[in-house]
C-alpha cells in the first residue's frame, strides 16, 4: 500500500511540476518578453527578501555561483534587478527588484492569483490554507532531506 501512495505522489508532483514550469513560462513573458521561465522565481525570493546576496540566492536555490551571475546578469540587462556592494563585504552584492522590476512582477504575481483564485473557486478557504500549510511542510523537508543527501 505505502509503495502505491509513494507512486500516486510521484505522478501528481509531476504533473504539478510539468503544469508549473508551463505557467512559469507564461507568466515570465508577462513580467517581460525576454525573461527566462526559470527567472521567475528569482525575481520572486529578491522580491521576498530585498537586499539579499547573491550568494545566499543561489545556496537557497541550489545553483552555483556561476549560473547565478549569468541569470542575474541577464535581469540586469532587462533593468529588473539592480545590484549595490555589500558594505559588509567587498566581494558581495546585494540584490533588490528595481522600480520597474517589481511593477512587473507585482502585475505578474496578480494575475497568477487570480488564476488561482478562479481555478480554486470550489475549494474552502481551509481547504486553501491546508493546502498551503502541507506544501510549504513539503518544500522544508526536500530542501532538509536534500542537504542531507
Amino acid at each position: 500500500m505505502v509503495d502505491e501512495q509513494f507512486r500516486q505522489l510521484e505522478r501528481e508532483l509531476g504533473l504539478l511540476l510539468r503544469r508549473a514550469q508551463a505557467s512559469s513560462a507564461s507568466i515570465s513573458r508577462d513580467v517581460h518578453p525576454d525573461l527566462e521561465p526559470a527567472a521567475y522565481s528569482l525575481l520572486a525570493l529578491i522580491a521576498a527578501s530585498p537586499g539579499v546576496r547573491a550568494s545566499d540566492l543561489a545556496a537557497t536555490i541550489g545553483v552555483g555561483r556561476g549560473t547565478m551571475s549569468r541569470q542575474l546578469a541577464r535581469l540586469g540587462t532587462l533593468g529588473l534587478v539592480s545590484r549595490r556592494p555589500d558594505p559588509d563585504d567587498y566581494r558581495g552584492q546585494l540584490l533588490e527588484l528595481t522600480d520597474e522590476g517589481l511593477r512587473r512582477f507585482e502585475a505578474a504575481q496578480q494575475a497568477r492569483r487570480a488564476f488561482l483564485r478562479q481555478a480554486l473557486t470550489a475549494w474552502s478557504e481551509a481547504d486553501i490554507e491546508g493546502l498551503a500549510t502541507q506544501l510549504g511542510r513539503l518544500n522544508t523537508d526536500l530542501a532538509a532531506a536534500r542537504r542531507a543527501h
